[in-house]
Formats: structure tokens, C-alpha cells, sequence
């Protein structure tokens, strides 16, 4: 009846990270929503949206503020400020308008991208002009008929 199994302390995992939360087509939040999941909206938010995990929009849903997070996938449409740490793609069905803050994007065609985009990351520089190795080429030794070897 009593044993010492009892003893030893029980073991809880919490898996919030993998659960996704979902807003479903036909539901309407107006207001502030954080999480630390990832999100699937195919409803309607109005409001600021903020998650360390991904957003997937899907064709039905609608974002309209701000939305800050790591990576974002859209079918669907947004109109306001977007800020991600990642990637940002764009499905051909797609609308984005207003203002855009990402390190990469990913743009299929048909997708509508109205915005104003600031690409964080490493910049490289482009340069036209020649260096001067290549400025300064060796003369290539000529033969006694006077053509080049």
C-alpha cells in the first residue's frame, strides 16, 4: 500500500514552444496578444502581435498593426508595422502594405508588397571600381615573330 516509490519527486515537462496557437477563420481579436509559441492566424487580428516563434497566415487571415517576431510565413494579408528577426515569405496570394523590418525576404510572384522594407544583416560592399592588380597587367612576353606566347 505505501511504498517508497512515493518518495521520488514526480517530473512535469511543459511543451508550450511546440504548441501552436490558432486563430481560427471567423474570430475577430481586437487588442495586444504575446506568446512565446508559434502562431497560425486564419482570423482577424487588430493590434499588436508579439512571439519568439513563427507566424503562418493563412489565406484568410488579416493582421492589421504591429507584428514582432522571428520568422513569418503569409498566404494572407497584413497592413501595418512588421518586424522580424528572420525570414519573411511571401506566398503568391499575399498582401503586405506599410512598413517592413526583416533580415531576408522571400517573395513568390503574384504576392502584393506595398511597403516601405529595411533589410538588417551583413551589407556587402559593391565596388566598379578596379583594383590595382587587375589595373596593372605584367606584359606577356612576345615571341621574335612578335606574337604573344
Amino acid at each position: 500500500m505505501f511504498s517508497s516509490d512515493n518518495k521520488k519527486p514526480k517530473q512535469t515537462t511543459m511543451e508550450t514552444s511546440t504548441q501552436q496557437n490558432i486563430i481560427a477563420q471567423g474570430t475577430k481579436i481586437v487588442g495586444d496578444i504575446a506568446s512565446q509559441g508559434p502562431f497560425r492566424i486564419d482570423g482577424t487580428v487588430e493590434g499588436n502581435v508579439k512571439t519568439s516563434g513563427k507566424v503562418v497566415v493563412g489565406k484568410s487571415g488579416f493582421i492589421k498593426g504591429t507584428l514582432q517576431g522571428e520568422n513569418a510565413d503569409f498566404e494572407g494579408k497584413f497592413s501595418g508595422k512588421l518586424i522580424l528577426s528572420g525570414t519573411l515569405s511571401l506566398k503568391s496570394s499575399a498582401l503586405i502594405e506599410g512598413e517592413v523590418h526583416i533580415s531576408k525576404l522571400a517573395v513568390e510572384p503574384g504576392a502584393t508588397f506595398n511597403a516601405t522594407c529595411s533589410m538588417k544583416g551583413s551589407v556587402k560592399s559593391l565596388t566598379n571600381e578596379p583594383t590595382q592588380q587587375t589595373a596593372q597587367r605584367p606584359q606577356r612576353p612576345t615571341s621574335e615573330k612578335g606574337q604573344t606566347a
